[in-house]
């Protein structure tokens, strides 16, 4: 058992939730899609001239389906997340899609690829998801919208599918270039969509947080993410994102001065304690 690749993912997760408070340094009237678009068109746009000054592209023989299978979901998932938060409010709809995403991308393996998840992976999954339930229970305003849970459950499914339609890119393609190409497709699928275009990206307010947005957390963190599913199950590695909200709380405790409710220390409790059984114990039983 590889004890990197779940470290890996860990750090991806870790980087990815730095992104909540790294918005709030940016213009207020910057839509969430626009952000995304721009986020995927720095990180995959570095990494692509990068991939081409390398030579680790080859157009011809490359493999193109899964790679615009999953720009496609990563597009849609970061679109149907935003929506979602829009119905629900951003509590409610964090924890519908990224507690959602670990449950379909089990479901999605078992039914596409055959692969059973194991009692290791089920007993992390359950306790990671009381876990982020717990932490987000309370935390600002909820509408439970039967259109915006559906919006989120969607973006859950899509994340699941990204994953699995990533681990198989990576058994075909280099990881590097592999997140260059799918980030600079997924930014061509949002951009068009944004609605305020990509200059307001070079004010000097909005300049660094979008550069650390696009490098940190899009370039190295999907390097890091694509890295270790490598070596680990889909199933697995999107079990382990889920340590993305409990990085982005604490960062909220520690940097912005949020407060956190008892209840939602027992979540940030369960969910390191979810992602220490996950890594742990498939290792000691040498099941991915």
């Amino acid at each position: 058992m590889n004890l990197m690749a779940y470290i890996f993912v860990l750090l991806a997760a870790m980087l990815w939730g730095t992104v909540g408070t790294t918005q709030t340094f940016l213009q207020a009237e910057v839509s969430s899609i626009a952000v995304a678009g721009v986020r995927s068109a720095i990180g995959g746009g570095v990494l692509l001239v990068l991939a081409l000054f390398m030579r680790k592209i080859k157009f011809k023989t490359w493999s193109w389906k899964w790679t615009i299978l999953a720009a496609i979901m990563i597009a849609l998932f970061q679109s149907l997340f935003f929506t979602s938060v829009r119905f629900t409010g951003v509590a409610l709809g964090t924890v519908v899609t990224i507690g959602s995403s670990p449950v379909f991308s089990g479901l999605v393996e078992w039914a596409i690829w055959k692969r059973k998840p194991n009692r290791v992976w089920a007993i992390a999954t359950a306790l990671a998801i009381i876990g982020c339930v717990l932490l987000f229970v309370n935390r600002g305003e909820a509408s439970v919208n039967p259109i915006g849970i559906l919006l989120a459950l969607c973006a859950g499914l899509m994340f699941a599918l990204y994953t699995n339609c990533s681990k198989q890119l990576t058994e075909k393609e280099e990881t590097l270039p592999a997140v260059a190409m799918t980030f600079t497709l997924c930014a061509l699928l949002l951009l068009p969509f944004s609605g305020d275009g990509v200059m307001w990206a070079f004010n000097s307010q909005n300049l660094f947080p979008m550069i650390f947005m696009g490098l940190a957390a899009t370039s190295v963190a999907y390097l890091l993410f694509l890295g270790g599913l490598e070596k680990i199950s889909s199933s697995s590695a999107v079990t382990l994102s889920l340590a993305e909200p409990l990085t982005a709380a604490l960062l909220g405790v520690f940097l912005v001065g949020e407060y956190l409710s008892p209840t939602s220390w027992v979540g940030v409790v369960l969910l390191l304690g979810g992602i220490i059984v996950l890594t742990l114990g498939s290792r000691k039983t040498g099941e991915e």
